[in-house]
């Protein structure tokens, strides 16, 4: 990244418009909507983690160490996270592991546990006292594959979502994988290894459930073109608690008339009315990946790099809307036009399709590295953004006037001092009392709690 962008950003960047929408996922965040920081971020002696001043961090867990449960080792590749409320204040955190075939800590097979042997991907499940302290670590899924992003239901449990479309027989699987499991942080032997094969299987990313109608919406991170797909599965029991997703349902794909590719999209405010759901041909992909099926001669909406999900309350108890991410779109990758990371937001009572904000150069908002990635609203109103680029990698905050502000700053963890690399940060969450944002390093795997004068 050049000085100048580096130096706009300590600046802060303010944007007065389309941002403001991304805060009503709360009645606190949208009333409160953030403030412009915490001041400038202090290094660490220890080499982890710069925060502002008055503002400290617990490592909880670190790749390779012992499991609580003496399982085996904590596994690497620390990705998407969920936090959810247990009994006495405990807080109980699922954490996804996005491990390929070729991972070298990969999570323990347990028995009752494990979709597939052969299959190095997963969740571990944290427990936590009132003082983010450590009480138990174990394995919650196992024998699942590249578990990237998921998402909460409004039954506590975590949606883990399988980033890849391998077959049996390919890297040695010895079950078809990009599937959707659920996890119960607190029990997870409740909910076992069982794919959710009715939402579909692709190469899942993210996942925002309704919690009045129980429709489940997912995003599609496809690397190659065609792009991925934004979806949506209508449970045959919605609502109906843990395990209520096997009942099955009917999973469809959006067309949004007259647009094949979001990307060309690029003034905020730009709406569609008359979205349309196209049902999906065939949910298993036996033959075909979903997103090279016959939708009929209108075809169906792609977008490249289709990622972040989360569902935002409508404002005064109105009806709610889901928002999704593209994080970026290159014209050289096969899509119709170059952006840095767009905000949607989908209004299902109104079959709407909105801009909301595009990040990058000469647009809305400006962030370091080329992408924003796992974003999730704080209670006190702040949008936090993790960093998915080059060089040091960030947790920006974005206040609901569009201002830019880093939150923290992860430090040199790999490499050599001539040729240093950062992981970049995943699954930012906070605690169900908002007093705690949980984050993870994805390399090496490593989960902070950040504790602090959050407002």
């Amino acid at each position: 990244m050049s000085a100048t962008r580096r130096q706009i950003l300590a600046a802060g960047i303010v944007f007065s418009g389309a941002v403001s929408e991304l805060f009503a996922g709360g009645a606190s965040a949208a009333a409160l909507g953030g403030h412009a920081g915490y001041g400038p971020l202090i290094p660490d002696p220890a080499g982890l983690l710069d925060l502002p001043a008055g503002f400290s961090y617990t490592v909880l867990s670190r790749q390779g160490d012992p499991l609580r449960s003496g399982e085996g080792a904590v596994p690497g590749n620390h990705d998407g996270m969920g936090a959810f409320a247990g009994r006495r204040g405990r807080v109980h955190l699922v954490r996804n592991h996005e491990n390929r075939a070729t991972a070298k800590t990969t999570v323990p097979t347990v028995p009752g546990l494990t979709y597939d042997p052969a299959a190095r991907g997963g969740c571990t499940a944290l427990e936590l006292d009132g003082r983010n302290r450590v009480l138990g670590e174990r394995v919650a899924i196992a024998g699942t594959a590249v578990n990237c992003a998921g998402g909460p239901t409004p039954w506590n449990t975590w949606l883990t979502c399988e980033e890849t479309e391998d077959r049996a027989g390919t890297n040695g699987y010895t079950k078809d994988h990009g599937f959707v499991f659920e996890v119960d942080g607190a029990d997870p032997r409740r909910t076992g290894a069982v794919p959710l094969t009715a939402m579909g299987r692709f190469q899942h990313e993210a996942v925002a459930v309704d919690p009045k109608s129980g429709i489940v919406y997912e995003t599609e991170d496809a690397f190659q073109r065609p792009f991925g797909l934004f979806y949506r599965f209508l449970p045959e029991k919605p609502l109906g608690g843990t395990g209520s997703l096997r009942a099955g349902g009917a999973l469809e794909a959006m067309r949004v008339p007259g647009v094949p590719d979001l990307s060309v999209i690029q003034e905020t405010g730009a709406r569609f009315e008359g979205v349309e759901w196209v049902p999906v041909p065939d949910p298993l992909a036996a033959q075909t990946p979903i997103r090279l099926q016959d939708f009929g001669p209108r075809g169906i909406t792609h977008a490249q790099k289709l990622e972040g999900c989360y569902w935002g309350a409508g404002r005064s108890g109105g009806p709610g809307a889901v928002y999704f991410v593209s994080s970026f779109a290159r014209a050289k990758d096969g899509s119709g036009a170059t952006h840095f990371g767009q905000v949607w937001k989908y209004e299902p009572h109104r079959r709407r399709l909105t801009l909301v904000v595009v990040f990058g150069p000469d647009t809305d908002l400006q962030l370091p590295g080329e992408s924003p990635d796992n974003i999730c609203l704080a209670p006190s109103g702040g949008l936090m953004v993790c960093e998915d680029g080059d060089g040091a990698q960030h947790v920006f905050g974005v206040s609901r006037k569009g201002e830019v502000y880093a939150v923290a700053r992860g430090a040199q963890n790999i490499g050599t001092p001539e040729a240093p690399e950062w992981g970049e940060f995943a699954g930012v969450a906070f605690s169900p009392d908002g007093c705690t944002m949980f984050v993870n390093c994805y390399t090496p795997g490593t989960t902070f709690a950040v504790t602090g004068p959050w407002r």
